[in-house]
């Protein structure tokens, strides 16, 4: 072989060495906790938790191969400490939290256990205790937020642009710090928009039944539905009574409105979960949470229902159109479900900023 044909060849095979360095996993095989907010069947939670396991695979982890994957599924407030508890007793490498509720009860579980936790979805991880700071975690957790407060106060400036009429807005909120917070900011801006808002339990389905059946009852009525585990698990029901009570209704997530509701501004949530897969396979090779900073959101979905929109006797403006990333405009193969989705022309025209509707 000449020199210059050999010279070529070693050249060729060492650019392939970073990449079959990066394929080569460790030996052992590593476990990966989740701990999910919503029952197996539900699509949304499947289509999280398909996206951290896509974003895994993309890092080099392979299911059965170099990785054991522990599920558990959550639900009320103490079926969700049960099942951080199951987890952590399993000794995982690191556990994937979604929700401020996971979150807590992983953080209690962990408190003399020291395992690695990532979370999403939550509001205000250091006012709740979970990190002692945002740049500085300093813990065995970091990891997404699901939103800024001020958030909160573009779902009412929402509301109130895609429904003028509205001059009162109920709040659906549970009763933890970021629900409470969510509320504060929402009340801030409230009297520069002419509404007064009150707020009214997401605990159950009943509570929550009662609660807006008796806010309809007068007029000029919206609804702000803060989300959280039990406004995702009871949103057809939320859906249901604001189609038939007319109430104009904005949302923190996309599902919401592909379920029928009417406007949507809030993280792309599928989104999170590839970011968290990313803290995830860095702390599975060797990097502490302690030193990961927790992140914000870094793509904002707004979404609108014309469908519903048109069922409320509503004209969204063309303003609001503009900036929308996805319009839906007709029903799909079921009443629950709707597909036929526009593209928003602002979806195409720009990235994603931190806060499109700004």
């Amino acid at each position: 072989m000449r020199r210059r044909d050999f010279i070529n060849a070693i050249a060729v095979s060492a650019a392939g060495w970073p990449f079959a360095a990066h394929a080569q996993q460790p030996e052992r095989m590593r476990r990966v906790g989740i701990l999910m907010p919503l029952t197996a069947d539900d699509p949304y939670d499947q289509t999280r938790l398909a996206a951290f396991l896509q974003g895994l695979g993309g890092a080099g982890w392979s299911v059965g191969q170099n990785l054991r994957i522990d599920t558990r599924r959550g639900g009320d407030v103490d079926r969700i400490r049960r099942s951080a508890m199951e987890l952590v007793a399993l000794a995982p490498d690191v556990i994937f939290g979604i929700g401020t509720n996971a979150a807590v009860a992983l953080q209690q579980a962990t408190r003399t256990v020291s395992v690695p936790v990532v979370f999403i979805a939550v509001t205000d991880p250091a006012g709740a205790g979970l990190v002692e700071s945002l740049a500085q975690p300093g813990g065995n957790m970091t990891g997404f937020t699901f939103f800024g407060f001020g958030t909160s106060a573009k779902w009412l400036e929402l509301l109130k642009e895609i429904a003028p009429r509205v001059t009162r807005a109920a709040v659906l909120r549970d009763t933890s710090p970021s629900g409470i917070g969510s509320y504060g900011a929402i009340q801030g801006v409230a009297p520069s928009l002419g509404v007064d808002t009150s707020p009214i339990g997401a605990q159950t389905a009943n509570e929550i039944e009662r609660a807006i059946t008796a806010f309809a009852h007068t007029s000029n009525g919206g609804l702000i539905v803060i989300t959280n585990a039990t406004t995702i698990v009871h949103r057809r029901l939320i859906i249901s009574l604001a189609a038939q009570f007319h109430l104009p209704a904005i949302y923190g997530y996309r599902l919401f409105v592909t379920d029928g509701g009417l406007i949507c501004y809030g993280p792309d949530s599928i989104d999170e979960c590839r970011r968290a897969a990313v803290y995830a396979d860095r702390i599975l090779r060797g990097e502490k949470p302690a030193n990961l900073p927790v992140q914000e959101p870094t793509k904002y979905e707004l979404v609108i229902n014309l469908k519903t929109a048109k069922s409320l006797s509503l004209d969204v403006p063309p303003t609001l159109l503009a900036r929308a990333d996805e319009v839906i405009e007709r029903s799909g193969a079921s009443s629950s479900h709707l597909s036929a989705v526009r593209q928003s022309p602002a979806r195409s025209q720009r990235a994603r900023s931190r806060h499109p509707y700004r």
